[in-house]
């Protein structure tokens, strides 16, 4: 017996190509979506890479031209000197001590962590308990830097990371059903432009093998590889 409820099951049932090009995929998204509330969009891509590799454990980061639609709490491990600044780049919280020992009492209220690199010892502490949560600071993600004000402005303005999981699969968002096509289109192209310039060398021949999009609760709808591919390289 199916789980999946009627509204979804109707929303599935307007997705009747195996593809759909880019302009196509992002009308239907929006007629799919039937949730009351903004639902996000969501892409993911399939790649052909072994995460077990370090050279394809891929991690990166891809600032939306039309931000995510979110509003993104940050938080920020810095010296005393640095927690006004810290604050006034946009943190919800800042400091070493009192975050790290507010979140081994169990607080994550929050989206993503950044940290000046002299903090890094100390966040060690709390390391496994934000590593489970995919919030542990990282420079590849941009998220441990001198320059931590830019680093926060730049999340709060739009500024996502992506990573493969051990599926070899890509997650991430691109915007709200409630942003216009145009700026949906260049969200999507900007995150693909970024996964497909985070090709390892070693991969010689494909390298995507897959890419979805859904809204919120919403049935996926397979984009055409070739089309994608071709209006990212532009």
């Amino acid at each position: 017996m199916s789980h999946q409820g009627k509204k979804y099951l109707e929303a599935k049932a307007l997705v009747t190509k195996e593809s759909y090009l880019l302009d196509e995929a992002i009308a239907l998204l929006k007629q799919v979506s039937k949730t009351k509330f903004d639902a996000t969009c969501e892409v993911h891509f399939r790649l052909n890479v072994d995460p077990k590799h370090a050279d394809q454990n891929i991690r990166g980061t891809v600032s939306l031209p039309h931000g995510t639609g979110k509003e993104v709490r940050v938080i920020a491990f810095v010296d005393d000197a640095g927690v006004k600044k810290a604050k006034e780049a946009g943190a919800k919280e800042a400091g070493t001590a009192e975050l790290i020992e507010k979140i081994e009492g169990g607080w994550l209220d929050f989206d993503v962590a950044v940290a000046d690199p002299s903090q890094m010892k100390e966040i060690g502490k709390i390391a496994k308990i934000l590593g489970t949560k995919g919030l542990m600071p990282s420079p590849k993600a941009g998220t441990v830097t001198p320059d931590f004000e830019k680093a926060i402005q730049d999340i709060k303005k739009g500024k996502v990371e992506f990573r493969v999981d051990k599926l070899s699969n890509v997650h991430t968002v691109f915007g709200k059903i409630s942003f216009d096509e145009a700026k949906l289109r260049e969200n999507l192209l900007a995150v693909a432009k970024a996964i497909i310039e985070a090709k390892p060398a070693s991969i010689k021949g494909i390298y995507m093998k897959g890419a979805t999009l859904n809204p919120t609760m919403g049935p996926g709808i397979a984009l055409d590889l070739n089309a994608l591919t071709e209006e990212a390289k532009k």
